[in-house]
């Protein structure tokens, strides 16, 4: 199987990358599926209906989020539709709305387990253990009949990341990391064959921070305080993702390859 991870996807400037970007990537790596971060995904911060169809019809097949899943309020209730191709993390405490997994099928009629976590260290919410939740979820599944387990772990300490990765090396198919929007030199495949690399890496615009505009961020910095987080909408374009490839008739990944291209405009 050949499966293309897009990292988080940050506003118009990172949706327009991928509509200019992934149509080649498609040609090259020929995947059966294509999934992308979008808590990001509208305006910076959060997920809207429109942006979510937007992307689909650009190919992306399948969604993950994070912290910032719940922003636009009005995205809410769709997330509890299962039509709805997209996940929050799994470790969301009991009574929120949406799923944190989801199995879907390719084209060829491969069975994918998707889950999303969310990590705790340097986050300020009190968000349930991930190793649990994880393990929650792989006993539950462990009589389907899986052709990939995939998991995107949106967390801001890199420890806590290798960490889940060395927990779960030769139980998942592909660990990644999101959340940081860069993106760290580290791709490989561990002792137990799984794909893993601590952070994909953001879609978005280049010259920014994290692909928000600088000169609010400086100030927020060097003040303490908050300022309106914009999205620059001109210049250069990164995008980032990874292709992961796995054994036939097996779970096992054999390739992990990042994918880092910037487009000049």
């Amino acid at each position: 199987m050949k499966i293309i991870f897009i990292g988080d996807i940050v506003g118009r400037p990172g949706r327009e990358a991928v509509k200019e970007i992934l149509p080649g990537l498609r040609d090259k790596y020929k995947p059966d599926l294509i999934l992308a971060n979008a808590e990001n995904l509208s305006h910076g911060i959060g997920v809207s209906e429109k942006s979510v169809e937007e992307m689909e019809r650009a190919g992306i097949q399948f969604f993950t989020s994070g912290n910032h899943v719940y922003h636009n309020r009005l995205i809410i209730p769709k997330l509890d539709d299962k039509k709805f191709p997209v996940i929050r993390p799994a470790n969301f405490p009991p009574g929120n709305p949406g799923r944190g997994y989801e199995i879907i099928e390719t084209g060829k009629m491969e069975k994918v387990l998707i889950i999303n976590l969310m990590g705790r260290v340097f986050i300020p919410q009190n968000y349930d253990c991930p190793f649990r939740a994880v393990d929650k979820i792989l006993e539950d599944h462990s009589h389907e009949n899986l052709s990939a387990i995939f998991v995107d772990f949106h967390a801001e300490a890199t420890s806590e990341k290798i960490a889940m990765a060395n927990y779960l090396d030769g139980r998942v198919t592909a660990l990644v990391g999101t959340h940081t929007h860069i993106p760290t030199a580290d791709a490989q495949i561990f002792p137990g064959k799984m794909a893993y690399v601590t952070d994909v890496g953001m879609v978005g615009a280049k010259d920014s921070i994290i692909g928000a505009e600088k000169e609010g961020i400086i100030q927020s910095f060097l003040t303490q305080q908050s300022f309106k987080y914009e999205i620059p909408d001109y210049g250069p374009k990164t995008f980032g993702a990874v292709y992961i490839e796995t054994e036939l008739n097996s779970k096992e990944a054999i390739k992990i390859e990042q994918i880092i291209e910037t487009i000049n405009d």
